[in-house]
Order: C-alpha cells, then sequence, then structure tokens
C-alpha cells in the first residue's frame, strides 16, 4: 500500500502520548520505538485511547523495527497436569473452587509428552510449553523430578521449552534453567487494581515474586494477561503498564480473550470485541517493542482477516495444535494455510529477530501518520 493511500487512514498525530508536563521534563523526547522502562501509565492510556487506525500504524512501524514482520512463532502447549487446582481463579475450568465439565487427572508420564513434542515439531511449531493446574510446586519431589526430565528431553529436540507451574522458588527456578528450561510462563492477568475481582488465593505481588525468581534464574519470562473477565479499558492499560516497569520487559507477552467454561463464576461474561483485542496488541506493541506478543487463548474464535488485522498491530507468535489446556485451538493445518495466504513464514526455535531499518527522516513523519516505514522519501503522502 502506498503512503497516498495510507495517510489518509493515519492523517491524525500518533506524537501526542505525553502528559502536560513542564517544558524543561519535555526536552529530551524518547526516540521513536525505542525500548522504555519509564512509561507513565497516562502515556500508554493516551496511546490506547488514540483512534485505532492511527494505533495500529504505529504499532506496525515500531514492529518492523525489531522483528521480522513477515514471521510468526508457532507454538504448542500440553497439559500435563490437568485439573485439581486449589487457586481460585474466576475464569478458570480446573479450579477445585468450581463444578465445571473438567475433570482432575494426575501428572502425566514421560513419553506421552515426548510424543507430543515429536508431533508439534513436525508440524512446525518451535516452541513446547507444558502446564500443570497446582498453585505451586509444594510436596512434589516425585513430580517436578518428572517435569525437569521433561524439559531436558524436549529441549534435547531443538525446541524452546516453556513451563507454567504456578509459583516458583527460587531454588527451583536454578533447577529449571540447569534442565533446559527457555521460558516460563507466569501471567499477571489484569490490573494491580482489578486483580482482586477475579483471584483471592493468590497475591499480585505473589505473581511478581515468581517471575523475579524466574528472571535471576536466566530464564526468560512469558508473561501477559486475559481480556474479558470484566476489566475496563484502564485495566488492560494497568497491565501493560506493570510489565513495562519490569528491570527487563518480558520476553513474550501472550494476549488471552476469556473462552467462558460453565460452572465458573465468568461463565456469562460477553466476548470482548475485536477491536478492543487489537487496541491491546497495538499498544503492547509499542510500549513493549521487542517482546514476541502471542496471540493465545481465544484466537479460534477470531477470523483469519481479524487475525491478519492482529499480526499487522504487532502480534507475531500463536499457539497452535489440538488444544490450549482445556480449550479448543486452531490446528496445525488450518493454521499453516491461513499463514502462507498472508505470506507468513515460521519462526525458527532459538531465532533472533532483526527489524527493518527506517531512515531517520522519515521518524518525525511516521510519528504523524503521514508515511509508511521505508517508502520512497519521493512519495508525496496525501493532503490531510
Amino acid at each position: 500500500m502506498t503512503a497516498a493511500r495510507f495517510a489518509p487512514i493515519a492523517k491524525r498525530t500518533l506524537a501526542t502520548v505525553a502528559d502536560a508536563a513542564p517544558a524543561q521534563a519535555q526536552a529530551v523526547r524518547p526516540a521513536f520505538g525505542s525500548i522504555r522502562h519509564d512509561w507513565r501509565r497516562s502515556e500508554i492510556q493516551k496511546i490506547f485511547d488514540a483512534p485505532l487506525m492511527e494505533t495500529i500504524f504505529k504499532a506496525a512501524s515500531v514492529h518492523r523495527m525489531h522483528h521480522d514482520p513477515s514471521r510468526i512463532q508457532l507454538c504448542t502447549l500440553m497439559n500435563i497436569k490437568t485439573g485439581g487446582c486449589t487457586e481460585d481463579c474466576k475464569y478458570c475450568s480446573q479450579s477445585s473452587s468450581y463444578k465445571t465439565p473438567t475433570k482432575a487427572s494426575r501428572l502425566v508420564q514421560l513419553e506421552p509428552v515426548l510424543q507430543a513434542a515429536r508431533e508439534a515439531k513436525a508440524n512446525g511449531s518451535t516452541r513446547f510449553c507444558m502446564g500443570a493446574a497446582w498453585r505451586d510446586l509444594a510436596g512434589k519431589k516425585s513430580g517436578f523430578e518428572r517435569i525437569l526430565e521433561m524439559v531436558k528431553e524436549v529441549r534435547g529436540m531443538g525446541m524452546e521449552v516453556c513451563t507454567t507451574l504456578g509459583m516458583l522458588s527460587p531454588e527451583q527456578a536454578r533447577q529449571l534453567k540447569e534442565a533446559g528450561l527457555s521460558a516460563y510462563n507466569h501471567n499477571l492477568d489484569t490490573s494491580r487494581e482489578f486483580y482482586p475481582e477475579v483471584i483471592t488465593s493468590r497475591t499480585y505481588d505473589e505473581r511478581l515474586a515468581t517471575i523475579e525468581a524466574v528472571r535471576d534464574a536466566g530464564i526468560s519470562v512469558c508473561s501477559g494477561g486475559i481480556l474479558g473477565l470484566g476489566e475496563q479499558d484502564e485495566d488492560r492499560v494497568g497491565l501493560i503498564h506493570e510489565v513495562s516497569r519490569m528491570a527487563e520487559h518480558p520476553e513474550s507477552f501472550p494476549v488471552n480473550t476469556l473462552v467462558p467454561i460453565e460452572g465458573t463464576p465468568l461463565e456469562g461474561n460477553e466476548p470482548v470485541p475485536v477491536h478492543t483485542v487489537l487496541r491491546t496488541i497495538a499498544t503492547a506493541r509499542i510500549v513493549l517493542p521487542k517482546t514476541i506478543i502471542r496471540l493465545a487463548a481465544g484466537r479460534h474464535t477470531f477470523s483469519e482477516t481479524e487475525q491478519a488485522m492482529a499480526f499487522m498491530a504487532g502480534a507475531n507468535a500463536i499457539f497452535t495444535g489440538e488444544r490450549m489446556l482445556t480449550t479448543p485451538c486452531s490446528g496445525w493445518d488450518e493454521d499453516k494455510a491461513m499463514l502462507g495466504r498472508w505470506g507468513l513464514r515460521g519462526l525458527r526455535s532459538f531465532e533472533d529477530q532483526e527489524g527493518v531499518a527506517i531512515d531517520p527522516k522519515d521518524v518525525e513523519r511516521i510519528e504523524k501518520g503521514h508515511v509508511c516505514p521505508n517508502a520512497p522519501a519521493s512519495e508525496p503522502a496525501a493532503a490531510a
């Protein structure tokens, strides 16, 4: 699409995202697309509230500065221990607090996990994730040893390995790192303010403590949230603000949309509008430039065109395969066909991405929505 055709969509300025502040505080403006840890929540709210197409345009520009826009990572998630969890997360079918169709099961043996990982790799997935439904690993010594073996074996296949096992101690994080764990998922779910409305059995700070233990062990952090819990836009902004203030931004930021489960307190929640999902993705991309943004639970409810818009907004990973823990997931064949139609390719395991350099002369015009990245300088923008 030419700059002239694109400009009317993004004709209003995108540069005004800072709070009103004294002139001296505004003297040094952060570089466009730079990695920052000093975002103000009100700055992020202004980005979120801007006209959607403007926000997506800016997010797409930032995305291309740090990532190859033609690459999408395929991830597969396996539930290695189902149900019976003592936590009271109101959205979860695996909580023992609610009567749901999910039946509790023991931790699976090693071989079924390896079979699932081989199948995922054969179908193009480069990250294999394992989830266990419990609060923490206390009193689970033999189970933890089995999980460490799972991590070693899957890593030995040349795949990235991620686990989500509840709260971790620093020593448990260290052992997972030694076993070869690539990443640990521990979502914050929502803003600090709204969190107590959803979960009371684990505090927000306990989640942050696990993330700190994971980071200190040298494991990549995967931490995002769920849309559709009953939160407001300011809570979506609050979640992004919380992770933006971490000493290092999460390596990946999953964007889940609630899949209402019969028997849970949130079974009657209305679906989140797609435009809200796109706003969240685009805002996260601008605030977390290097982070991989993963389309996770609920993606199967989006049309192919809606998913393409999410990729344009900065999403660059999907979960694919048979299931997402206890909820549906788009299949490998379906996803590979979709990516092929859009000219997208899978990301290899452990691959570092390089973005596309943008001419410094174009940066100001990009911020104002007047030019597409790398458009010929001689091509005039359409009149506003």
